[in-house]
């Protein structure tokens, strides 16, 4: 597979998203998602993609128990800063400095590692001072435990702020051919500050296959069943987006996943999606991306079928905790 850079940090092109394995997306299989890391490691894939909140907790166990014996090949990306509880309540946004130096520690111990490659503020904390959370995001580079820094749907302002105390090595955020607003607001101050970008939810959040045509299609404890996106007149719009998609990929003879990534990767050398799966089958689908060759009649098209703002209903139920 090729490498991507971030910042000063050499990825795969594609990461792979572990949250699904472990909550959100229905049932998951501990072996199957074990196999399917694997899986991406052997295929050259570096990236993978956690944070404390999945499960909650269990998903940095998964992922590090998984790795055991490989930690050389994984660049391993982790987050701070939705705070839960071990009963999965929900405690809030925590920006704050002693939380953020405990929280580090913990997912050290769960993933069984002395250094996290990438530590991402998973939400901004808009109580605390960006400076401040940064600050001791620095303090854990400068004490060994953590290598790069990230921030997660942070705004512009809020990018310049944090990259004014420490440098930032990549900004997560949600984009795909169904969430493009990344590209007017924040996609230039990347650019002039040198930050890459970990698009998550690439294939907007499994829409994109071009599998899912109802709310009914998700599992009792799947979260999308109550996304905006998939009720009503929304997905009625949406799926218009996405037939266009598969129109399309029918053309290029390939699947309309891997149609999607293939535009992601083509936005730029500095963006390394991180498609999440938890089947060696689905994640051998996405890896095929790599090998779509785009034009730029191709690309034209595209955007002329999924331009920014075409998708209907709000990205999350609530959007307060987005930093806009």
């Amino acid at each position: 597979m090729e490498n991507r850079t971030l910042g000063s940090l050499t990825v795969s092109a594609l990461g792979l998203g572990c949250m699904g394995m472990s909550e959100f997306y229905g049932t998951g299989d501990e072996q199957e998602s074990i196999a399917t890391i694997h899986a991406f490691l052997d295929a050259g894939g570096t990236l993978l993609d956690t944070a404390d909140m999945y499960g909650p907790f269990t998903n940095e166990k998964l992922v590090g128990g998984a790795i055991a014996g490989r930690r050389s090949d994984v660049v391993l990306a982790t987050k701070f800063g939705n705070e839960r509880r071990e009963d999965g309540s929900w405690v809030g946004i925590n920006g704050h400095p002693d939380y953020v130096r405990a929280a580090c520690d913990a997912s050290l111990r769960r993933l069984g590692v002395d250094h996290i490659d990438l530590y991402y503020q998973h939400r901004v904390d808009k109580t605390v001072p960006i400076e401040d959370t940064v600050g001791a995001m620095a303090g854990l580079v400068e004490a060994g435990k953590v290598r790069h820094l990230g921030l997660s749907e942070a705004s512009a302002e809020t990018i310049r702020r944090a990259h004014a105390v420490h440098p930032i090595t990549a900004l997560q955020t949600e984009y795909s051919l169904w969430e493009r607003e990344p590209e007017t607001k924040v996609f230039p101050v990347l650019e002039e500050l040198g930050i890459g970008f970990v698009p998550y939810s690439p294939l907007g959040r499994g829409f994109l296959t071009g599998q899912i045509r109802s709310a009914d299609d998700f599992a009792a404890d799947d979260f999308r069943r109550h996304s905006p996106r998939f009720q009503g007149e929304n997905l009625a719009r949406n799926l218009q987006l996405v037939d266009r998609v598969k129109e399309l990929a029918g053309q290029k003879q390939c699947t309309p996943a891997q149609l999607a990534l293939a535009w992601l990767l083509a936005q730029g050398r500095h963006i390394a999606p991180i498609p999440g799966t938890k089947r060696r089958e689905r994640l051998a689908e996405n890896l095929g991306a790599v090998g779509v060759e785009l034009t730029a009649e191709d690309l034209q098209l595209l955007d002329e079928l999924a331009p920014a703002g075409a998708t209907a209903g709000a990205r999350y139920p609530n959007m307060a905790t987005i930093d806009t």
